[in-house]
């Protein structure tokens, strides 16, 4: 068993550490774009400071005319910076002399400063762009400069300046700080420039030599920081491979986070942009503690193996002891089968009740609709006989006109002047068909009919409901925005049911709106999902309380004063639109109001 273990320990090791780094160096190369991405986006900033106006008149002008020409191309240069975000962008005479910087309104400026020393101005004054990451001493603040010459077309292009853009680290260092596992970026000689263990910046990847260690003292790179062998032994050379590294003692994040193991796994990437190394270390904890589960299995397996020559030996015993168990079991089996006997004789006669509760039930829910067929019918000729007024008033005005022309047809007539009477007469049938189409609405509306789903129109059901109600919404003065327009959403339904459920919504609407400032009626249809189409009516009153939405579609519940509504209307309205399959819902718009929302089904799927 413990041969068994080893094994296993050692071949899953090598598998979870073959996966971590897979893992690892996806990570990485996530995190080296980021990096690469942020430092690297300000490399042509100089190249345009080079091309500026102000800039060059700064240059080629004498020394006595530069104190006057300096202002000008600052403000260029902080204008520049702030759009950027940059730390700072400057400009470099000939002799290494700062004339113009974007940071000139602070105490501590750039202004001045000779930077002859370094090797990015050496560089770009010999006409090659450079990039270099130095500390600076006049903030004590490090960066990422980029250098580019600048050349002058009037003295055939020769180099008469430097521009420097200086870039800033801390995002880079804020986006590190959150990790929970350490990563460094080292420059082109192995020191580590930015770190998420703070105790590791400046420290060595490798040894210097004595030229870099002398040229990084001369140049005062980075300032009075001494630069320190780091606590283990990086191979970057052999990145191919995998590189495990145990520190002397655990390291500890920014924040004082104590990571809670010394031995990792190390990935390194380089950096194409900058010439940097981004180096990763990836806990083993968990890989190792997966490899001693498997070695766990394995000699548990093992074991296994051992308890099986045990099960063999007590095989015999064990068909014995089985035997006797199934006489056993032949017993309780035949007392099940009594019991089972009964059982069923009991649940016989209880199933014959239910059948009868069941028949009873059936009665009962016929009696129910039959009940409430007529409480619909009883709500249609209420909401006629409020409209009795309305209908007067528009009959009145054809019936008077049909009175006049008909006297003078037959004054006409007699006169002999037969044209203009047969005029008369064409008027008269224009006006007796206006009144037979405000009537006949009426007369479907209150036939009094079974549900017949069918195909409908939500339009035409719209506009039959808002003819019933055009006389109360005139009195209300309510404003109609009618949003369903004619063959766009077809419901399958009774066409006369649906027109009562809409004429009870819009009439409970009106009377919500009744003491609001604005009076706005809004009424939408639009296709749902899976054949589904849903009618909104939406109005600009109060809205719904907490309670009213809890009893809204309750028999008898209303939130009309006494003796104004019984609180049958949306009970029913909600048992019609159930019977053909769909829903109606109460609710309170984000804009104001209220919104009751029907879920019909459509016409084509619920024909099919």
């Amino acid at each position: 068993m413990v041969l068994a273990g080893a094994a296993a320990y050692h071949f899953s090791a090598r598998a979870r550490l073959a996966a971590l780094r897979i893992d690892t160096q996806h990570d990485l190369d996530l995190l080296a774009t980021a990096v690469d991405g942020s430092v690297t986006r300000y490399a042509h900033l100089p190249s345009a400071v080079g091309l500026n106006k102000d800039v060059l008149d700064l240059l080629r002008a004498p020394q006595s005319e530069q104190e006057s020409r300096q202002p000008v191309a600052n403000h260029y240069l902080e204008q520049l910076n702030d759009y950027f975000g940059g730390l700072a962008i400057f400009v470099l005479d000939m002799q290494g002399t700062v004339i113009a910087s974007s940071d000139w309104v602070y105490s501590d400026n750039l202004l001045g400063q000779n930077q002859k020393m370094r090797s990015y101005f050496q560089a770009a004054a010999r006409g090659a762009p450079d990039r270099y990451y130095a500390i600076d001493e006049t903030r004590n603040e490090a960066g990422y400069f980029f250098a580019h010459p600048i050349r002058d077309e009037r003295q055939a292009w020769r180099v008469v300046g430097v521009a420097v853009v200086k870039v800033g680290l801390a995002e880079l260092e804020r986006r590190w700080l959150p990790q929970d596992l350490p990563v460094l970026l080292a420059d082109a000689n192995g020191v580590v420039v930015l770190a998420s263990v703070p105790e590791w910046k400046y420290m060595a990847l490798r040894p210097l030599s004595g030229e870099v260690a002398a040229e990084i003292s001369a140049s005062r790179q980075f300032a009075d920081h001494a630069i320190r062998p780091f606590p283990v032994s990086i191979a970057l050379e052999h990145a191919a491979s995998a590189q495990v590294v145990s520190f002397p003692e655990v390291p500890t994040l920014a924040g004082e986070r104590r990571l809670k193991t010394r031995d990792f796994l190390v990935e390194s990437r380089q950096l194409a942009g900058t010439g940097w190394r981004l180096t990763t270390f990836a806990d083993l904890r968990e890989a190792r503690a997966d490899a001693a589960t498997h070695a766990a299995l394995a000699a548990a397996a093992t074991g296994c193996v051992l308890l099986l020559a045990l099960f063999l030996m007590q095989r015999r015993r064990t068909l014995k002891s089985r035997a006797e168990a199934q006489l056993l079991l032949e017993r309780a089996n035949a007392e099940l089968e009594q019991k089972v006997g009964m059982r069923t004789a009991d649940l016989t006669a209880a199933n014959e009740r239910l059948r009868a509760e069941v028949v009873e039930r059936e009665r009962a829910e016929q009696t129910l609709r039959a009940a409430q067929d007529e409480l619909v019918q009883a709500a249609k000729l209420a909401v006629l006989g409020q409209l009795a007024t309305g209908i007067t008033h528009e009959l009145t005005q054809p019936l008077g006109a049909l009175r006049t022309l008909s006297g003078n047809a037959i004054e006409f007539m007699r006169r002999g002047d037969q044209a203009t009477a047969q005029n008369n007469l064409q008027i008269m049938t224009t006006l007796v068909d206006r009144m037979g189409e405000i009537i006949d609405p009426l007369k479907t509306y209150a036939r009094k009919s079974p549900a017949r789903p069918q195909s409908v129109d939500v339009a035409h059901a719209l506009r039959g409901a808002l003819f019933l109600l055009d006389q109360k919404l005139r009195r209300a003065e309510v404003a109609v925005d009618n949003h369903c327009q004619p063959g766009t959403a077809l419901a399958w339904c009774d066409q006369n049911r649906l027109e009562q459920v809409l004429v009870n919504l819009i009439g409970n609407a009106v009377d919500a709106m009744g003491d609001c400032p604005v009076r706005r009626l809004r009424l939408e249809a639009e296709a749902g999902s899976a054949g589904r189409l849903r009618v909104r009516v939406i109005d600009s009153g109060p809205g719904l309380s907490d309670e009213a939405l809890a009893h809204i579609f309750e028999p008898f519940f209303t939130t009309k004063p006494a003796g104004v509504g019984l609180g049958l209307g949306l009970a029913i309205s909600q048992d019609i639109v159930r019977d053909f399959g769909g829903d109606l819902s109460a609710a309170n718009h984000p804009d104001g109001g209220a919104v009751f929302t029907l879920d019909l089904p459509a016409a084509g799927e619920s024909q099919a």
